[in-house]
């Protein structure tokens, strides 16, 4: 009479854990599988199936011990499903995939051999494959765990750089609707320094969440060789203990033992590699850069500078002297900008100062020293205190003053009194004095008269300044200045131009 037919256990707390990341189905449902990240988590998923599937077969034979040896039949349904997730192993001979074919065949000879090492079984092999178990879930947990974060970091820094690509889009086409009339805060320059500095934040992290991952790559292979290892170990001593039962068992399990030993520690994952080199991350490649990157409206118009370079500024504050250094722009919206610097990556950049030109008087240079007299927009707090107010600016040469002089006359369309090059009599210093809107046209002496019909209505925003008080602070002239402006009243001769 046959033995009654028994269950064989199963490991139900394996197969479907919480901090699993595979459904029953074997789905991932924590990390999308197209990624790097997704890929290696799947692998050791991969490898701790494998591993189940050892220690169910060692746990089979143990109970198969204990019980009759008919109950090997079961050993061998246990590893009769092919390997989840076996597109990760090579399928060809001298693999995991063959070693476990071997292990089925072999297992099929044991069906009718005495078994009598449960105890051994029992503390001896089955402890290796559950540690080994416990080590993959661990690195499994910690792959999670740490590429989860670094990938969050990478996806919240990809949504600032979009947002801000937006704004620049939004922000460009008011420039196109408006003509450019547009808020300083609002410059499409400003907007368009505003997503490079998002996008070396994003390249940053992008670049740190890649090298994590080459650094869990070139981990993997030392890692699977330790579990190949394992295993090797755990079926030695599973061999040792079964030898004793027949030169059939032990010839049996010797095969088993020489099939696992033939694979080499780095078998798999040369293969592995071989495989899925399109979808692991190549440590030999470049690392992103900012100059690589393109993003809408990175060239419009409106976000290339007409003139840009450090200039001195003379301090607002009269109770301070000398000059500061500072990065200043003129854009297409007609904004002079100060900055700190022209470093787009180390910080925000955000003006310091915004000044509308055609709003603005232009002081004509004087030697490497031009004036700019307006209102600063830029909406910080010094420019709630300032207001209105004159800024001297020092090139570092005669000629780059004249080139940023004319850039910023030809946006502005007017041009202030001329800073005088000598002394001049008390009589001078109350006629106004205008210099020519083409720096080509050589001045000439007019008729006293001509300044004071020239008069526009922008006078009278522009108080003069401190060394001329009779004299106009705007020369937005009206149609009756016109020879005023072909001509320069000075007390000295005409300023060469540069």
């Amino acid at each position: 009479m046959s033995a009654p037919q028994t269950q064989l256990p199963s490991r139900a707390a394996t197969t479907a854990t919480t901090s699993s990341t595979l459904t029953n189905e074997g789905g991932v449902t924590d990390i999308d599988l197209t990624t790097t990240a997704g890929l290696l988590a799947e692998r050791l998923q991969a490898w701790k199936h494998a591993v189940v599937y050892l220690e169910d077969y060692m746990g089979a034979i143990e109970k198969i011990h204990r019980a009759q040896a008919k109950e090997y039949e079961r050993a061998l349904k246990s590893i009769s499903s092919p390997l989840r997730e076996g597109h990760h192993f090579d399928q060809s001979l001298g693999g995991i995939a063959g070693f476990f074919e071997n292990l089925r065949a072999n297992t099929q000879s044991l069906i009718n051999t005495n078994l009598e090492t449960e105890k051994s079984i029992n503390g001896s092999v089955l402890p290796v494959l559950e540690r080994l178990h416990k080590e993959i879930k661990a690195k499994s947990k910690e792959l999670t765990s740490g590429v989860n974060k670094t990938a969050k970091e990478v996806e919240k820094a990809r949504s600032h750089t979009q947002k801000h690509i937006e704004l620049l889009g939004q922000q460009t086409a008011t420039f196109d609707s408006v003509g450019g009339r547009i808020q300083g805060v609002d410059d499409p320059y400003v907007v368009n320094r505003g997503v490079l500095h998002r996008l070396h934040k994003q390249v940053l992290e992008e670049n740190n969440n890649r090298n994590d991952l080459i650094a869990v790559q070139n981990n993997f292979e030392s890692f699977e060789a330790h579990v190949v290892e394992v295993i090797q170990q755990a079926m030695e001593s599973f061999t040792l203990l079964a030898g004793g039962q027949g030169e059939k068992t032990r010839a049996l399990h010797y095969d088993m033992l020489q099939a696992v030993q033939r694979v080499p520690h780095e078998f798999e994952w040369k293969g592995f590699l071989a495989r899925c080199a399109d979808r692991l991350v190549n440590p030999d490649g470049p690392p992103k850069s900012v100059d690589t990157v393109a993003f809408p409206n990175m060239d419009h118009p409106s976000t290339k500078a007409l003139i840009e370079g450090s200039l001195e500024r003379k301090s607002r504050n009269k109770l301070s002297w000398g000059y500061s250094t500072g990065y200043y722009v003129v854009t297409p919206a007609k904004f002079l900008h100060e900055f700190k610097d022209s470093d787009n990556a180390r910080h925000d950049p955000h003006p310091e100062l915004s000044i509308y030109l055609p709003e603005a008087v232009i002081g004509t240079p004087s030697g490497d020293k031009f004036s700019v007299k307006g209102k600063d927009r830029s909406k910080g707090m010094s420019a709630k205190l300032s207001g209105t107010s004159e800024l001297a600016f020092k090139a570092h040469t005669p000629a780059d003053a004249q080139k940023w002089f004319d850039i910023i006359r030809n946006v502005a369309g007017a041009t202030g009194p001329q800073e005088p090059q000598s002394p001049t009599s008390p009589v001078l210093q109350g006629e106004s004095k205008f210099v020519s809107s083409n720096p080509t046209t050589p001045a000439t002496e007019s008729p006293p008269a001509a300044p004071a019909a020239s008069a526009a209505p922008a006078a009278s925003e522009a108080p003069a300044s401190s060394e001329a008080p009779a004299a106009p602070a705007a020369t937005a002239a009206s149609p009756g200045s016109e020879k005023a402006q072909e001509t320069g009243i000075t007390g000295t001769e005409p300023p060469s131009i540069r």
